[in-house]
């Protein structure tokens, strides 16, 4: 889709939002002449937001970026509240409830605005707050004794960029390793930006520790700004980069397969990095039970589809949905949008993200740090 008519279709949503909240109602003056101004300065601060994020930053392009990814965000929400108010509205017509279009315009524009504005000033906090830690145990046949109750901790889409910068996620280390995990798996959508740009906002990464090992693959977004200078970087701050290969790790005997692939999407934008499960598993030893890093939740199905045994995937990529109504349209891409299940008989935890893409807001699903528990199969 062209931006012409991206914004042509965006400015057609935003008329709507603009005449059934301030027009419709017949608001006196100066609000029906303000409110109708205000939809369209936000309108504009879309375009203008993005291209400031390709200039130097400043205190200035910094603030037209924040008010940009905000009401990104909030558009979504406000959208939905007028589309379920109108639905409502019509209802409520045709049985014959209302008569008077005057108030019950009025009375729909109030009703969304105390609905709104609270949804987003929650949301906001809620993406800006402290990660969830969901603890899930999880049986794994054949894991040895000696790794019963093994500990992986989870981050995923963390987003360091425009809103997210390195103070947030040395709070995120912090919180990672007071879980004393022994493994540490980063499952990709680390940045928004190219390793030149956020170098330093992302050292606080090697500040994580782990007694097995710190395991970090790459998601779609390292791919936009230069996916294999993210992977040296990272390799750098001395995380254990899997580029469709594993490690084995040991404790008391008792062995498990950590294995990672680039992510889904890597080889068409490179494709010497093309997603390759079979490749990432060749050699891992039989009879020891294999956990997979793969930043999609799709990778399973090309897991099923070459055949190779994996007794756990975990993924992130699709946030949750991140902001209401998303998530239902999440399933569109992805065969699962959050939590534990099975995808063409692999196991996978698809997690709900520890940051946000784009708009700093979180309506729904919260952000996550994952805590694992591996035991044994009675």
């Amino acid at each position: 889709m062209s931006l012409g008519i991206t914004l042509t279709a965006f400015g057609g949503l935003h008329a709507y939002i603009a005449v059934r909240l301030f027009v419709d109602p017949q608001w006196p003056a100066p609000w029906s002449v303000l409110g109708p101004v205000l939809v369209a300065l936000l309108f504009v601060s879309l375009p203008v937001g993005m291209f400031m994020s390709r200039r130097e930053p400043t205190p200035v392009t910094r603030a037209l970026q924040w008010i940009a990814f905000i009401w990104l965000g909030a558009f979504g929400i406000f959208l939905s509240a007028v589309v379920a108010a109108d639905l409502i509205s019509l209802v409520l017509q045709g049985a014959g409830v209302v008569h008077d279009a005057l108030a019950l315009a009025r009375g729909k524009a109030v009703a969304v605005l105390a609905v709104t504005l609270p949804a987003v000033v929650y949301a906001f906090v809620t993406a800006r707050g402290r990660a969830r830690v969901e603890r899930v145990t999880v049986p794994v046949a054949g894991l040895g004794a000696g790794l019963h109750g093994l500990k992986v901790v989870q981050i995923s889409d963390i987003h360091i960029g425009p809103t997210l910068d390195g103070r947030w996620l040395r709070r995120v280390v912090e919180q990672v390793n007071a879980l004393k995990p022994d493994i540490v798996a980063v499952t990709g959508d680390l940045v928004d930006g190219d390793v030149e740009s956020l170098r330093d906002e992302v050292k606080p990464l090697a500040e994580l520790r782990a007694a097995l090992g710190v395991f970090y693959v790459t998601g779609n977004h390292e791919y936009y700004h230069g996916g294999p200078a993210w992977a040296a970087e990272v390799a750098r701050l001395r995380l254990t980069v899997l580029q469709n290969e594993h490690r084995v790790v040991e404790r008391d005997g008792a062995r498990l397969t950590v294995a990672g692939v680039t992510d889904y999407n890597a080889g068409n934008i490179h494709p010497a990095h093309a997603s390759r499960p079979d490749v990432a598993l060749a050699g891992a030893p039989d009879g020891v039970p294999r956990l997979l890093l793969a930043h999609q939740p799709r990778t399973a199905l090309s897991v099923a589809h070459a055949g190779v045994p994996v007794d756990l995937q975990l993924s992130g990529h699709t946030h949750g949905g991140q902001v209401f109504p998303f998530m239902f349209f999440v399933k569109l891409q992805q065969p699962v949008i959050s939590g534990l299940a099975t995808i063409a008989g692999v196991r996978v935890y698809t997690h709900r993200g520890t940051g946000y893409w784009g708009p700093p807001l979180r309506l729904g699903p919260a952000p996550e740090i994952a805590e694992l528990t591996l035991v044994t199969v009675e």
